[in-house]
């Protein structure tokens, strides 16, 4: 059923596993205890920034499989993207897996799609199991649209900081885990933000117009 640009899914898919991978700097956050692998070189043992990125989001993928007692056969698709020019991130995760993938763009509303995606999947009964993965790097997000870190330039006092992290869960129609009530389709709006460093203006309204749409429904823990 759809509700203006909400869908509710009827058959009541669910995130049976989930893991993330986080840096240095956001193991130091609120969030930072929940994460299952924390890194203590945001390197992680690569000689790029990318390629740091591209293994966070296979680790991320691999234990979420991992944790939920699954095994690649179980996986009908990866639904995955990150900030990159080409999802290139996600696209060469996904080569470390056999199953199919499918790639998002959506860029920090990446996860969201990619498990909203999954839920009208398994809700409409085309697939069984499938995996929802994002992931990015501060400094590939740097070199990607501000200045890259080599250049040493000055921060303003108010810059935000993209996440050095991946995540990943498996959405199924199995009868446990977290239930997926609905998820709002986005638009497309222009504020008329146009400092790169104020991340938080740009993103700020979205909470208020999700609260509109869908009278900020909480996900159901059964």
């Amino acid at each position: 059923m759809r509700k203006g640009n909400t869908v509710f899914f009827k058959n009541a898919p669910r995130i049976t596993s989930f893991a993330a991978v986080c840096g240095s700097k956001e193991k130091e956050g609120v969030l930072g205890s929940f994460a299952d692998v924390t890194l203590q070189d945001d390197m992680y043992e690569e000689s790029t920034f990318e390629k740091a990125e591209c293994k966070m989001l296979s680790t991320a993928i691999a234990l979420a499989i991992e944790k939920g007692k699954y095994s690649e056969s179980d996986i009908d698709v990866m639904i995955s993207g990150d900030l990159l020019n080409q999802i290139i991130s996600a696209s060469f995760a996904a080569r470390d897996f056999n199953f199919p993938f499918l790639g998002v763009y959506s860029a920090c509303s990446t996860m969201s799609e990619s498990i909203l995606l999954a839920s009208m999947l398994v809700n409409a009964g085309y697939i069984e199991r499938a995996v929802a993965a994002t992931g990015s790097h501060f400094a590939s997000a740097e070199r990607q649209y501000r200045y890259p870190l080599e250049l040493g330039c000055t921060r303003p006092p108010q810059a935000q900081w993209t996440v050095t992290g991946a995540g990943a869960c498996i959405v199924s129609n199995e009868k446990k885990g977290v239930k997926v009530v609905n998820g709002t389709m986005g638009k497309v709006c222009d504020f008329g933000v146009t400092d790169v460093n104020n991340m938080g203006a740009a993103m700020a309204p979205v909470s208020v117009i999700i609260g509109q749409n869908c009278g900020a429904v909480k996900p159901e823990i059964l």
